[in-house]
């Protein structure tokens, strides 16, 4: 008999990240704070009501797809192109400072006597492979935070989404030299060449998309959802190619399929429509679904120790390390730290990493409790600090819920224009 569990899952998802959402922003949090503390709550680490199923894996999947995708159609690709550099040297610097930062721990502490190094691997890359992990960003908490703050296309907003994404190019690049020298089936050599051909494909493809969308904007004025939906189909196909194809994050190939889209015709009714999709269903889950693989293992008071000195480390090297990155590209004192908050978060990449880690024996299983912990702490303090990074001022202009204020009655207006925009059009070619 097919079982419906999953419709209870999604209500019990849907609810409590609503109201644990609300009583953060009662407590003048990001509402993305109190979605993840509801999957974290109702989650194997403490009430067990809810578990990861495929299901809901797979609709957070989509979820963080989409919430890049948006990301890449609300960016500002003229400003992008000024905070290039910049981006490159925060990501960079952003990359190096964590991985040195995650080594020093991981080597006073991945040793006999204190925590039992993996067997058959070199106790140097196990301890380099800890500073690898803490490399990671999860920039999909950054952008809800900012999107929630009306943050996200401001000069700080463009240079933490470009570095974002150099920071998952860079990450790629360290994972697979770290993983070659402990396998032998990996070459270094192929990863770099699927890189190079990921961005020949953006170029290439994308600047076919946009004259084809374009043209066919122009043909169908009278029914625009099309395009909605041959965006999705676009957003898909972006994801889908760039990890089957050239090894690179899904989400990174959803956000250059919005970059694409963000300059044609009608950007803002495409974006407008996706923002609900995300609002209503695919955000809730994806943020929950973090909290739900938290599932805290029995942890030694030395893997605790571990684990908060850990903790201390991945915020700090972020901070500090990609601050300094913006400092050297003559960005303000204000900005700086803005841009190191919006980097601390590492989320799903980072268990990806030490998943990938675990399966070929670069870290022990003991070592993951620590690795959760950190995702979950890290997840949940950067949108705090980003918060606290933008003055009472900086916020004066902030909505407060996504679909039941501003963006509803901004889509009611946009709608109605569209409207008489295509009565107008009926209209002239009647007369002809």
């Amino acid at each position: 008999m097919e079982s419906y569990g999953y419709l209870l899952d999604l209500a019990l998802i849907l609810l409590s990240t609503k109201v644990f959402g609300l009583i953060t922003r009662r407590v003048k949090l990001p509402q993305v704070v109190g979605a993840l503390l509801a999957g974290l709550i109702l989650g194997p680490a403490c009430i067990g009501v809810l578990h990861q199923t495929d299901f809901i894996y797979q609709v957070s999947e989509i979820g963080v797809i989409v919430l890049m995708f948006c990301a890449g159609l609300e960016t500002d690709v003229d400003e992008l192109k000024k905070s290039g550099k910049a981006s490159f040297v925060i990501a960079l610097l952003g990359v190096i400072v964590p991985l040195l930062g995650g080594f020093a721990v991981a080597a006073y502490f991945n040793r006999p006597g204190m925590l039992e190094p993996a067997a058959d691997v070199s106790v140097i890359l196990q301890n380099v492979f800890i500073g690898v992990i803490l490399t990671a960003t999860s920039v999909s908490i950054s952008v809800e935070t900012l999107k929630e703050m009306g943050k996200l296309n401001t000069k700080a907003g463009n240079a933490i989404l470009g570095a974002a994404i150099i920071d998952d190019i860079l990450g790629i690049v360290a994972l697979t030299i770290i993983t070659s020298l402990a396998d032998s089936s990996v070459n270094v050599a192929l990863v770099f060449i699927k890189i190079i051909g990921f961005f020949i494909f953006v170029g290439v493809g994308g600047y076919l998309l946009h004259i084809i969308f374009q043209k066919w904007v122009k043909g169908y004025e009278r029914d625009l959802q099309r395009f909605v939906i041959l965006a999705f189909v676009i957003c898909l196909l972006f994801s889908y190619c760039a990890e089957e194809f050239f090894g690179v994050a899904d989400i990174t190939g959803a956000f250059f399929a919005g970059l694409i889209i963000t300059k044609t015709t009608h950007t803002t009714y495409i974006a407008r429509r996706f923002g609900i999709l995300s609002y209503i269903l695919l955000s809730p889950v994806f943020f929950a679904n973090i909290g739900l693989q938290v599932e805290l293992p029995s942890m030694s008071p030395m893997i605790i120790g571990f684990a908060v000195t850990l903790v201390i480390v991945a915020v700090l090297t972020k901070v500090v390390g990609c601050g300094a990155g913006a400092k050297l590209c003559k960005y303000s004192n204000k900005d700086c730290i803005r841009i190191g908050a919006g980097m601390v978060s590492r989320g799903e990449v980072a268990l990806i990493v030490a998943a990938k880690g675990n399966a070929i024996g670069l870290i022990s299983a003991d070592l993951m409790g620590p690795i959760v912990i950190v995702v979950v702490i890290t997840t949940i303090i950067s949108p705090i600090l980003l918060k606290m990074t933008f003055s009472e001022k900086d916020h004066k202009d902030e909505g407060n819920d996504f679909v039941e204020s501003d963006l509803m009655k901004q889509l009611e207006e946009y709608d109605e224009e569209m409207e008489k925009e295509q009565s107008r059009y009926v209209t002239i070619k009647d007369k002809k």
